[in-house]
């Protein structure tokens, strides 16, 4: 016997039985047979991707220096190079908070249509550049506060608001195969039957209708009871049929469900770590379909492109928290989902008589075979993750499917080195069509008869704190642009021509009034700058354009949901003089450390607010006069941010961070 020592302890036989990663201690293999027979059938795959949304969860990524950037996005959506998402799921954002941040609306103001606003065009495009093949679906969460009176979204102001986005997607290049209603908020049935007839109507009937994203299956329910609503609906999406934040050993769907006879999709899963949530990501592929026919899965979210200090902060396939230092970090599940998108393509069908438990046990793990649409190809993706003991698989070729080399592909989940990741091993011959393996527990495995795989070696840099001082003037952007660094929590702030007298560019926030929102309500703010800041002045100057508060927060430390429930430092002033010295804290309570009165700022004139913080003390200024010192220390760091209570027009310049 000839033995090659590999990364993953590969140990191939001249007579084609192939053992991964022999075990210390010899276990007897539970063996199962499968026939992969291109004559067979199951249904059509849709696509293994991921969601941009829900909400602010890519916000980083575009202020990434080059080429960090570009690493990053080639790991997400270049082929044979890492995840190679095949299907992006991008929100289209409301200017409301949708679980880490809030995405700006392209139409704050019925009428008025901003196809630059956000940062989700940017993304398709950078995707689309990387796989031209790679299938984009628009979903709403929260929607601007002028659509269906700013309570009910189910209108015909948000159909159009959709066609609205469906433009902006079209003049940046960007074809929309798949649209939703809202996320989570269950379905109206006329609604979803006025945005079909609208699509065609509007030139967009090639478009897709995914109903209702929604937890459950209430969805496939009223398709079966109703034709017309059947009709409207093209793929009834369900959020986590394998369990939420589970490990996914079992995935559900229902005989309506089924009854449909339309594809039924996992629209949103995952919401786990970037590594501890791999092997969930894993079995909710393979077992969502093996227990409910599952043909599509989109994992919660895309990347975590956010500041360590808000929910979710490292659940992605890959963690981009730190764009001043371009430190970026891949995962398990970066290569989780390898294992199935760089064997796959949609339109491929699933061989439902080559898929199945591995010995009938599901203990033992699963697997699942598809065949490309030209009747040659097949991939074979097979899981042990659960397993306690070697198991042993025998593939037999059939119905005119290649009988050539079979390449395989394999990660150790069990492993926390990342060499172990992707691992390519020794190609197969089969003789008379057939071979053998025998695989370790821990592991997902790809056999397949499609070449091109890869794994890219792109690194970055360590992780190093946001030096200081930090100055924006907000001069160097278009207007209706993102600040760098800037990252909106609730409302929009954009940057628009500076009022009453002030040359340049400004912050403003543009949301007039308040959204249909997706969770809780809190004041309209944006944050900004490095967790880790301990001691340091902040200081903006601001502009209230309407009667109402404007507020500068220091310290922002950890965020529960939903967003009011920001622990920080806030100063607080309103046009008549009024002013608070506040801190929050992550149940939302807002406690006062001093209050008063000054001279009114007023309407439309320029002032500036400082917050010093050094140590335990806290100063807070407007323009050179104190208007309290106090002694607290419930928060040692954080970021700096801005804002205003409600959803005035505010508008802000010159942000400073000094040490």
């Amino acid at each position: 016997m000839n033995r090659a020592v590999l990364p993953a302890a590969l140990v191939i036989t001249l007579a084609l039985a192939v053992t991964v990663g022999q075990s210390p201690a010899a276990q007897a293999a539970t063996t199962t047979s499968v026939t992969v027979d291109g004559k067979q059938g199951g249904r059509t795959f849709d696509g293994v991707g991921a969601i941009s949304g829900g909400g602010g969860n890519s916000r980083l990524l575009v202020d990434y220096p080059e080429p960090q950037r570009s690493q990053i996005l080639d790991y997400l959506f270049k082929p044979g190079y890492g995840a190679n998402v095949q299907l992006l799921k991008l929100e289209i954002g409301g200017d409301a908070n949708s679980t880490d941040g809030a995405e700006p609306s392209v139409e704050h103001v019925k009428g008025t249509v901003n196809c630059s606003a956000g940062y989700e065009f940017w993304l398709a495009e950078q995707a689309r550049a990387r796989n031209p093949h790679i299938q984009f679906y628009g979903l709403a969460w929260a929607a601007p506060g002028w659509i269906g009176g700013g309570t009910n979204y189910w209108t015909k102001d948000s159909v159009d608001y959709l066609v609205s986005w469906l433009g902006c997607a079209k003049s940046h290049g960007i074809a929309v195969s798949y649209l939703g209603g809202r996320n989570e908020k269950g379905h109206d049935k006329a609604w979803y039957e006025s945005l079909r007839s609208t699509l065609d109507a509007d030139g967009y009937g090639k478009i897709k209708i995914v109903g209702d994203d929604s937890v459950g299956w209430k969805v496939a329910d009223d398709m079966v009871a109703d034709p017309a609503f059947d009709a409207a609906v093209d793929v009834a999406g369900s959020h986590y049929p394998c369990g939420y934040k589970s490990a996914a050993t079992t995935c559900t769907s229902t005989a309506n469900a089924l009854a449909t006879a339309k594809p039924l999709w996992a629209s949103e899963n995952g919401s786990l770590d970037v590594d501890s949530g791999a092997a969930a990501l894993v079995r909710s592929i393979t077992r969502g379909y093996l227990d409910a026919k599952l043909t599509a899965y989109l994992n919660w979210p895309l990347v975590a492109a956010i500041t360590p200090n808000l929910p979710f902060a490292t659940v992605g396939l890959a963690v981009a928290p730190s764009p001043w230092s371009g430190s970026y970090r891949l995962g398990k599940e970066t290569w989780a989902m390898a294992q199935f998108t760089q064997f796959t393509s949609p339109g491929w069908k699933f061989i439902d008589s080559a898929s199945g438990y591995l010995g009938g046990d599901r203990a033992n793990g699963s697997y699942v075979s598809l065949r490309s649409p030209n009747g040659k190809d097949y991939s074979t993706i097979v899981e042990t993750l659960s397993a306690t003991a070697d198991q042993s698989i025998h593939v037999k070729v059939a119905g005119g499917l290649s009988t050539g080399t079979v390449h395989v592909r394999a990660t150790n989940l069990d492993s926390a080195n990342a060499s172990d990741y992707f691992v390519p091993l020794p190609d197969v011959s089969p003789s008379n069509g057939a071979f053998s393996l025998t695989l370790k527990p821990g592991f997902v495995y790809s056999l397949s008869t499609v070449g091109g795989q890869g794994k890219g070696t792109a690194a970055g840099p360590e992780n190093r704190a946001m030096s200081l001082p930090y100055n924006d003037t907000f001069d160097g952007y278009a207007p209706g642009a993102e600040a760098r660094y800037v990252a909106d929590m609730q409302g929009s702030f954009e940057i628009r021509a500076c009022r009453n007298g002030r040359t340049g560019m400004c912050e403003q926030q543009v949301a007039p009034v308040k959204p249909i929102e997706w969770q809780g309500d809190s004041d309209a703010y944006a944050l900004a700058g490095d967790t880790t800041w301990q001691n340091y002045t902040v200081s903006v100057d601001v502009n209230l354009q309407q009667a109402g508060t404007v507020e500068l927060i220091g310290r922002a430390n950890k965020q529960a949901r939903p967003q009011n429930k920001q622990a920080g430092y806030e100063l607080r002033l309103s046009d008549s003089g009024s002013w608070l010295l506040a801190k929050n804290d992550t149940t939302g309570t807002l406690t006062t450390l001093a209050s008063g009165t000054t001279t009114a700022p007023g309407l439309n004139s320029w002032h500036r607010l400082s917050l010093d913080l050094r140590g335990s003390t806290i100063t807070a200024k407007l323009g050179s006069t104190a208007l309290a010192t106090v002694t607290d220390s419930s928060y040692a760091t954080g970021q700096i941010g801005f804002g205003v209570v409600g959803y005035r027009t505010d508008q802000f310049d010159n942000l400073t961070v000094t040490p």
